[in-house]
């Protein structure tokens, strides 16, 4: 009996996404919980033809080849088929439902994502345009997504440890929750990264009136080993089992987590961080991992961001 709501995964018939239920597959079974195959059906426009009239002048008329409603429901209907043939070929054991809903991709997972513990896509589909790193509805999930939702990019490596990024916000907790049940879940160590740089730390209240308002020599450093030390203070209790590699870098954040993130099975990110503009759904930092990571990326939003 499943405790919370199922992992769903979007298909549209793209390799990157029979890539995702595979994915998708592996994180019900992992979870004790069912997985939902959705497709969303787009209408495909069609364009209404001039035809002559018999005084000369151009009437409007139906296309010469208007698809039937049949035809396209029988192909989604065998894409939903195959995919969830490739899911149970993974999880033989996980319950798999599946539905073939009409509307537009976004619209559909957006609304699927409602009562799902997991969102599921590739990260291309057969919409994007060339040059384009993540489609634009992964992209876009992530923003407006009511849970987590994993975007599979490249094969990870099975014996590589779960990176999570860290900023110290409270944002960002959430995703460190995340991150420690995933590893806990894959028996897998955990890389908690966190980067910085001097323009990117708080600045601290002078100490008194006359006192310079800069740092001692080294300070800085080990504020930030402080501040990932107080960020995983309440999870690392919570999961003892999980082994914990601190690592504390002095640099750009994007550069590190894409860097790190070629030797890991998983990467782990909050929406937005402590850096942000205030209004925006998605951060910078979190955009470029899904762009460039090297292994599928999860991005965990507040709770307080839902819609």
């Amino acid at each position: 009996m499943m405790s919370s709501g199922p992992v769903v995964v979007g298909v549209d018939g793209s390799e990157s996404s029979f890539a995702a239920v595979e994915a998708a597959a592996r994180e019900a079974r992992e979870r004790g919980l069912g997985l939902r195959v959705v497709h969303a059906l787009v209408w495909p426009v069609t364009y209404v033809l001039p035809r002559p009239s018999p005084g000369g002048t151009s009437l409007l008329g139906p296309p010469p080849m208007d698809p039937s409603e049949a035809g396209l429901r029988k192909m989604a209907a065998d894409l939903v088929t195959e995919a969830v043939g490739r899911a149970r070929a993974v999880a033989p054991d996980v319950q798999v439902g599946h539905a073939v809903v009409s509307g537009e991709p976004l619209t559909v997972l957006q609304a699927e994502s409602r009562a799902a513990e997991l969102v599921v896509v590739g990260s291309r589909g057969l919409g994007g345009f060339v040059g384009l790193l993540a489609g634009s509805t992964a992209v876009h999930l992530v923003a407006h997504g009511q849970c987590p939702v994993m975007v599979v990019r490249e094969e990870p490596r099975a014996d590589g440890p779960v990176l999570l990024g860290v900023d110290g916000s409270a944002a960002g907790g959430p995703a460190v929750d995340f991150a420690f049940a995933t590893a806990e879940r894959r028996k897998a160590p955990l890389l908690a990264l966190h980067a910085w740089t001097t323009w990117n730390a708080p600045l601290p209240a002078p100490q008194d009136a006359s006192a310079a308002y800069a740092r001692l020599p080294g300070a800085l450093a080990e504020e930030e080993e402080t501040l990932l030390s107080e960020a995983l203070a309440g999870c690392r209790a919570r999961y003892p089992d999980v082994v914990v590699e601190r690592r504390v870098v002095h640099g750009r954040t994007r550069e590190a987590l894409i860097g790190a993130s070629r030797s890991a099975q998983l990467t782990v990110v909050g929406a937005r961080g402590r850096g942000g503009f205030a209004g925006l759904l998605l951060g910078s930092v979190s955009q470029a991992v899904l762009h460039h990571a090297h292994c599928p990326v999860v991005v965990v939003r507040a709770p307080g961001a839902r819609h």
